[in-house]
């Protein structure tokens, strides 16, 4: 086993493109099951795909949110970034 060397979340990348292509794509299918049970009487199935239609809407916009932020985004200027091994610790408090 391999032991960690504490620069895995400067390393690692988030799959944030592609949770935005499953979010548009879930939000497509939502509209087209919003319309079709509108349009087939089926309120009760209509409303569920309308909440659908807002997660996904939420999910994109978070999502783009966090793309345009950039890969080294700090939250406040009084937050320093992470920098491991900076104390002597592991990034786990040991």
């Amino acid at each position: 086993m391999r032991m960690r060397t504490g620069s895995e979340p400067v390393t690692a990348r988030s799959p944030l493109r592609l949770r935005l292509v499953l979010a548009l794509c879930g939000l497509t299918w939502a509209v087209f099951g919003l319309i079709a049970f509108s349009l087939t009487g089926r309120p009760g199935w209509a409303a569920a795909c309308g909440a659908l239609v807002v997660l996904a809407l939420t999910d994109a916009a978070v999502v783009v949110r966090r793309i345009r932020q950039g890969p080294r985004y700090q939250p406040g200027r009084d937050v320093p970034p992470y920098e491991a091994g900076q104390d002597g610790r592991d990034g786990f408090g040991r």
